[in-house]
Order: C-alpha cells, then structure tokens, then sequence
C-alpha cells in the first residue's frame, strides 16, 4: 500500500508522518484540520483479507469501530472517526503520547516485576470493561499497548482484529497470519471460539515477555510458534529471573494454559491476585513513563515536565528538504489558522534547515524566531522556553545584552515562566530586565516598561508578598496617571487590582 505525506483522508485529515507500518495496513499521524488537533490513523486495505467480501468487510469495520467507540475507559484509546475511503478502510484515534510497551520494554532492560505488574494491572482493568460489551479485543501485544507520560497505560486497536479475524485459516492471500502469532492463543491460532480467556492468554504472553525479556513461545516461522503454543509448556520466569515473586509466575502460568478452562475466569480474577503484588502507597516511584505511579499516586498531577519538553515529530526522510517550500507551507497554515501543523513543520525543518545553511544563518535564525513564535501561539510554553532563551543568548552575544531583540525575547521567555506556574523564576527574569527598560535602553516602548512592573507586582502577589506587590501597584499606578492620564486602560486595572488588595488586607 502506497500512501503519501499530505494526502488528505475524506477531506479532513491530512497525513503527515508513517509511524507503523504491516502486511494489512499502516498508521499515521495527521491533522484535524477542522478541530487543528494531532490525531492518528490507521489505514487498512481489505484486499489483503483472504474469505471474505470486502465490502462486507467493511460494513462490519464500521459496525465494530461504532461499538468499540461506546467503550468508556481511560485506558482505551478514544476513536474519533472511522470509515471507508476509496479502498481503504480508515481508522481515526486520539494521538496518544508516550512510548509504546515494545519499546518501553527495550529501554528499561530487565524490566523491573513491579512495572510488570503495574502493567499487568492496568490492562486488566481496561479488559474488564471491554469483555463487560462483550468484545475481544484478540491482539493485544506490546506494540497495541501504550505507556503514556503519566504512566497509565493505553490499549489500541480495539475492535480492528474481530473485524480482519475470517475464516479458519487466519491467513492473508501471502500466507501470512493476520494476528500476532507470538501473542495468539491456542483456541485462536486453531481457528477455534475466542472469548475473554483468549486476551487474557495474550496478558499471558505479554506478563512472560516482561519479566523475562522476550516471548515464550518463538520460531522462524509463524506456523512453528502456532505449534510450540499449542503443544510446547512455557518455561517458569523464576528460572529466568529468581527475584519474582512466586505467586507472580504462577500466575504467568495460569495465564498461559493451554486450556482456556484452566486459565483464570475473568480479567477481574486475574487483577485481584495482582493486587497484593502491586507497590505500597508511598513506595519511590522509577523514573519517567512509570507505570507504577497510578498505583502509588492515584489521579495525582503529571510529573512537572519542565525540563523534558514534550517530542518532536520527525521531518520527512527526504535527501533534500524544501526549506523555502516548508516556510510557505507555514504561512499558509497560519493563515488558515492551523497552528498545530505550523509548529510540527517548524520543528521539523529546522535541523534540516541548520545542515543545509548552518546553525547560524539569517534563514535558521528566522526560522527559529518563528517557531517560538507559534510554540506561544499554541500554548506550547514548555517548547517554547529553551527555544526563547536560546535565541536571546545569540542575540545577546552579537549584539550586547541591552539589545532590544534579546530583550524582547527575554521578556516572552518570562511569560512562558508564568504560563507554566514558575512564578519565582519568572519574577527573576522580569526584575533582572526591568532596569534596561526603566533606564530607557530600550526607546519607544513604555507600554512594554508598564507590562513588566504590572507583572511583577501580580508575581509578587503570587508568591505572597503583599506588601512589596501593593507598593510595586501603587508605584506603577501614580506613573502611568502622571505620564498617560488617570482615563490610560492599564491605570484602571491596577486601581481595581489595589482596591481589592486593601480590602484582602483590610
């Protein structure tokens, strides 16, 4: 299947970067364009099915998509839109962020049991309330498994392989299975009646591959690991790793009987005998993506990510990128008010842009001016802040620090600060700028002199200092009536802001 960047999707959703890629299809990440919002889409053809009618098939993608769609849980991946297109069935989901369990899995070698069982935990909870519709969810694996920035842990591709699961053969007209051979349970490899035991076989698998660093049942060929599960006994975790718990590899074991009947009867079952080996309240959580932490600290805040700016989609492999092409895509973006697309072009030419005319050059350098300028647009601060800072420091060292560009980006790198509930560092940066403007280094601008004394003053609140705000306000005020008349808008809101602040402390 050949599809391209920027190919639109019923008229609404433009592709933009291949982030998953198999025999039955492919996902991308795209754009709303009418709600300008990142999703993710997941094409799939009907042609690589073998057995059935393909416009039968999707009429019953889109019955499945319209169910699994009804599933409230948080850690089910919410279905925006789904649908058929041309010959292509599309799938339309929340973009989510985080890594997904494969991956996870690779970073944190060997995984430690307890984030195993946080897991384990987790997706249990998900299958309880999707076995409750009842659906099987008949392919969960690492790779359908997500582990967001605050640890929770989601479940994809809902509903798409009861869609693609047809005849006995589970096989594509190449011979391949449309399943994840290393996840699929003997009921399902043979074709037989699946059911919730038949994901919680795949939890099986999964809990194994955690704990011991790969899947228990492998081969060269899929038709080699479909017998190894129906005939061949998993080998104990403990064996392996003999620091997990006992009742944990029991339970693996359970999981991965070969009965259905033998298994355990439910994934409620299954998460009350993890319950006793999941972390006490209070135990450290790891470090980030820990999946613990909903555990630990139930619906508590994300972890403060200042210093860990959220990713950056990667540009387009091409040999030569269109740097003068990307800046007009931009500006017609912004024209049309998309700002979710500008920053994600932006960020993404810009190391193209730096190789190809170096870090230094006036284009890099406009680049990156407005990029900050989108992140803020967009409510990026987080993003927005190192570039901010980074362009005042270049400024800064060419041009002195009393230069007014430096300065100005100095001062937007201090709202960001606010933006992002700093206010002690934020008012750092405004008292440390405020001399250049009070001494009129920087001509032209008093409006901008006001805003920074009315910010301190509200930072200085803030942080509890209400008498170093007041006489900042009241300082503020009598300049602003003396140079711009008692009628200046910016005089009438700190008045207001006064006489509040002497009723509080009357």
């Amino acid at each position: 299947m050949t599809v391209a960047s920027g190919r639109m999707i019923t008229g609404r959703y433009e592709l933009s970067t291949l982030i998953g890629q198999g025999g039955m299809g492919q996902v991308w990440t795209a754009y709303d364009q009418r709600l300008d919002r990142r999703v993710a889409v997941k094409l799939l053809r009907p042609d690589k099915v073998a057995g059935q009618e393909a416009d039968e098939l999707r009429r019953r993608f889109v019955r499945e998509c319209r169910v699994t769609a009804q599933v409230d849980h948080p850690g089910l991946v919410t279905v925006h839109d789904a649908g058929t297109e041309g010959e292509e069935l599309f799938l339309v989901m929340q973009y989510v962020d985080g890594a997904d369990l494969s991956d996870h899995l690779a970073e944190h070698t060997p995984y430690p049991w307890q984030w195993a069982v946080a897991v384990a935990a987790q997706l249990c909870a998900v299958l309880s309330a999707v076995h409750a519709v009842p659906i099987v969810h008949r392919d969960l694996k690492p790779r359908n498994v997500m582990v967001k920035q605050d640890g929770t842990v989601t479940v994809l591709d809902l509903g798409v392989a009861s869609v693609m699961d047809t005849d006995t053969t589970r096989l594509t007209h190449t011979g391949s299975p449309i399943g994840s051979p290393a996840y699929m349970a003997p009921e399902q490899a043979m074709g037989g009646a699946v059911g919730p035991y038949t994901d919680l076989y795949a939890l099986g698998v999964l809990l194994h591959e955690l704990l011991s660093g790969d899947v228990p049942f492998s081969g060269s060929t899929a038709l080699g690991v479909l017998h190894r599960h129906l005939y061949e006994p998993p080998l104990p975790v403990r064996r392996l790793r003999p620091e997990v718990p006992e009742p944990l590899e029991a339970l693996v074991l359970r999981l991965l009987s070969k009965d259905p009947q033998h298994r355990p009867a439910s994934a409620q079952e299954t998460y009350e005998q993890l319950l006793p080996l999941l972390p006490a309240r209070g135990a450290p959580t790891g470090g980030p993506l820990d999946p613990t932490r909903p555990f630990l600290r139930p619906h508590a805040p994300w972890p403060d990510r200042a210093r860990t700016p959220a990713p950056q989609p990667s540009a387009h492999a091409v040999d030569r990128p269109d740097v003068a092409g990307a800046v007009d895509e931009v500006k017609r973006l912004l024209g049309e008010g998309r700002i979710t697309q500008a920053v994600d072009i932006l960020g993404s030419i810009l190391p193209a842009a730096a190789e190809q005319h170096g870090e230094h050059s006036p284009v890099v350098r406009t680049l990156r001016k407005q990029y900050a300028a989108t992140l803020m647009d967009d409510g990026q601060y987080r993003r927005a802040l190192p570039e901010l800072r980074r362009l005042a420091d270049e400024r800064a060292a060419e041009a002195g620090q009393a230069d007014p560009q430096s300065l100005r980006f100095r001062y937007e790198a201090a709202q960001c600060l606010e933006q992002l509930g700093e206010p002690a560092a934020a008012l750092s940066e405004y008292r440390a700028l405020l001399p250049y403007y009070e001494n009129q280094y920087v001509a032209g601008d008093p409006e901008l002199a006001y805003d920074v004394r009315r910010r301190i003053g509200h930072l200085l609140l803030a942080l509890g200092d209400r008498g170093a705000a007041h006489d900042t306000l009241a300082r503020l005020l009598l300049d602003v009536e003396r140079l711009q008349g008692p009628g200046h808008p910016l005089a009438a809101e700190v008045r207001r802001t006064l006489q509040w602040l002497g009723q509080v402390r009357g």
